[in-house]
């Protein structure tokens, strides 16, 4: 029988309530389809900070290497200056993992309500690839007369040959293998950033070469954003650097739902890769059993295909999706017609009646 290691960071406010729904339904889905994962977890968060004076212990990331995959609740704790856990635990994993993929599926699911007038199922369902360790998000700059009226501030967009191809070429070969509508749109702004967005659109030209059963499309973010409202149907994968990525997969989470549905990786295809749910941590509904776990179960279902278990990562997204267009009323916190353990357990009901 095939084995696991999965870290467990269970996070702030309701992310522990999020992740254990998430690991109930791993659990039966590797019953289910005969394979074993080995939990660890880990108390990273805001609660440890507060206690210890630190966002990561000595070693951690050293640690966490040694698992296949890391399952993250949420980080974000009130008592805590926002920034502060953000950077040195998500954005330190990332970085110091080389999680350099950041991968947000845009499905909408039967049952669930888009914003988009005469939008269902059919019209959204896409994924964007974010290179997710350069760009602005490198911290690259720094302050000149701060705190005076003539301070200056610079924060410099970092992308190398590297990073870039690596990231498009992860984008062609997951749009090859998604099969879809084997369209691959690249996000820029090459009117406005003539120096980062000529790297980006030279090297997506030359690697799409390889391609060419993959069709190649450009457009600036703003319009992206336009036709992500408009059309979201024209899209099929979308790849672009770190910050653009950041803004337009949270307008991607609203039009197929909102937060309590959007799940994401942090890929490092050759390593450790994160996974976890798009929304915050929600500390005023920490304890009340009312958030909404399927976003967690999502990202769950996510690692699952990523480590290989496909079989498995389908019928979670499958169960997922009955629980959506059979069960709930809506995703928000305390509107979905269940608690947050009956809507685990729903899922798992939902997982186990499938026949293989």
């Amino acid at each position: 029988m095939k084995s696991y290691k999965i870290a467990i960071i269970p996070g702030d406010g309701s992310g522990p309530e999020m992740l254990r729904e998430g690991v109930k339904v791993l659990e039966a889905a590797a019953e289910k389809f005969s394979f074993h994962l080995d939990f660890t977890e880990f108390d990273y968060g805001g609660n440890h900070y507060l206690q210890k004076g630190e966002v990561l212990p000595d070693g951690a990331v050293e640690e966490l290497m040694k698992y296949q995959a890391i399952f993250l609740g949420a980080i974000g704790h009130p008592e805590v200056k926002p920034g502060i856990l953000e950077k040195g635990i998500l954005l330190t994993l990332r970085f110091e993992l080389d999680q350099y993929i950041n991968l947000r599926p845009v499905k909408l699911y039967p049952g669930i309500e888009t914003p988009l007038r005469g939008k269902g199922p059919n019209e959204i369902d896409f994924v964007v690839v974010r290179e997710n360790t350069e760009g602005l998000y490198t911290g690259s700059g720094g302050f000149l007369r701060k705190g005076t009226p003539h301070e200056v501030a610079i924060q410099e967009s970092i992308n190398t040959r590297m990073g870039v191809e690596r990231c498009l070429r992860y984008a062609f070969e997951y749009c090859r293998e998604r099969n879809r509508g084997k369209k691959l749109t690249l996000c820029g702004k090459t009117n406005v950033l003539t120096y980062a967005f000529d790297l980006w659109e030279r090297a997506f030209q030359e690697i799409g070469e390889e391609y060419p059963d993959i069709e190649k499309d450009y457009a600036h973010v703003d319009a992206i954003s336009m036709w992500m409202i408009k059309n979201p149907e024209q899209f099929d994968v979308i790849v672009t650097d770190n910050m653009f990525g950041d803004i337009i997969t949270d307008l991607g989470a609203m039009i197929q739902g909102g937060m309590g549905i959007a799940a994401g990786g942090n890929i490092n295809p050759e390593g450790t890769s994160m996974f976890e749910p798009i929304g915050g941590s929600a500390p005023k509904y920490a304890g009340t059993n009312t958030i909404n776990p399927l976003a967690a179960i999502c990202a769950g279902g996510m690692m699952l295909d990523h480590l290989g278990e496909k079989e498995a990562a389908t019928a979670v997204e499958q169960a997922v999706m009955s629980t959506c267009s059979r069960n709930i009323r809506g995703l928000s916190a305390g509107r979905m017609g269940y608690s947050t353990e009956e809507v685990g357990d729903l899922v798992v009901g939902h997982l186990r009646a499938m026949q293989l």
